[in-house]
């Protein structure tokens, strides 16, 4: 079966950098688009950035020019390069793959502090 496995969360401070990996398996993963979500407390789940299978990128105005997705088709992962964070990107990351139905993973926390 489908299996997203998200990594790579954690506490940093304002202005700092992370890198998220969705490493997937149970899929033919390169022809899917794959997306990163989030969800900070008491709000909806919205979407951060999503990648084709021809790697065309899209992002939220929230995250334009500092989040990068990417994927790396040989290991079947997803990544989502996080910098200059701010108290406002504080969320569950969720990986989410596009297959018919759509899959989620598990999450990941990041928070930043204010």
């Amino acid at each position: 079966q489908v299996q997203l496995v998200e990594s790579g969360g954690g506490l940093v401070q304002p202005g700092g950098s992370l890198r998220l990996s969705c490493a997937a398996s149970g899929i033919i993963f390169s022809i899917y688009t794959m997306g990163w979500y989030r969800q900070a407390p008491g709000k909806q789940r919205e979407l951060v950035a999503t990648i084709t299978s021809g790697r065309i990128t899209t992002y939220a105005d929230s995250v334009k020019g500092r989040f990068t997705m990417s994927r790396d088709n040989a290991k079947n992962t997803v990544y989502l390069q996080m910098n200059s964070l701010k108290p406002e990107d504080t969320a569950v990351y969720y990986c989410h793959c596009q297959k018919q139905g759509g899959y989620w993973g598990q999450g990941t926390q990041v928070t930043v502090p204010s």
